[in-house]
């Protein structure tokens, strides 16, 4: 069975997408990851984008977009939300790994808010592929205009202390 990961693509109505600058590599994603034992999709992807933005979203403001096909092993399970733009390099990750020289470093180390347009020069293969195949950000930023205003702006957790 494919593993799946859990994301929210957090849409502002200046046509941009929230990415994250993956620590050690060259592109951008999306906050997103693997669900722990028993955890429930939504709740998986809440916390991923917590753990690695500092972003704090309710659930009720969560358009579920459904499993997609990702890779070969892995299915990325999406949510969306349409926002108001806050100033992104206030986003910070309190998840970290341990890297090959075994130092202690944070999964997402740069924020921003990109334009539709230069998604896909941004992301992943796999990702923007998603992104510009599969689901159309445009599209998907009107049908958010079209339910209703955005959602108040997310609360920001505090950065942790060094």
């Amino acid at each position: 069975m494919k593993q799946l990961s859990c994301g929210i693509l957090v849409l502002n109505d200046r046509a941009e997408l929230l990415m994250c600058h993956v620590t050690g590599a060259w592109h951008w994603d999306i906050p997103k990851g693997g669900a722990e034992a028993d955890e429930a999709p939504q709740a998986a992807a809440l916390r991923e984008t917590r753990e690695e933005c500092g972003l704090v979203l309710s659930g009720v403001d969560l358009l579920d977009l459904g499993r997609q096909a990702y890779q070969r092993s892995k299915d990325l399970h999406l949510y969306a939300v349409r926002v108001q733009a806050f100033d992104a390099t206030l986003c910070h990750c309190s998840s970290r790994y341990t890297d090959s020289w075994g130092r202690q470093r944070d999964e997402m180390d740069g924020f921003e808010w990109t334009p539709f347009d230069r998604v896909v020069r941004r992301s992943a293969r796999h990702l923007g592929e998603l992104l510009t195949q599969t689901v159309s950000l445009p599209a998907l930023l009107a049908r958010l205009q079209h339910s209703g205003p955005a959602a108040t702006s997310p609360r920001l957790l505090p950065r942790r202390m060094a």
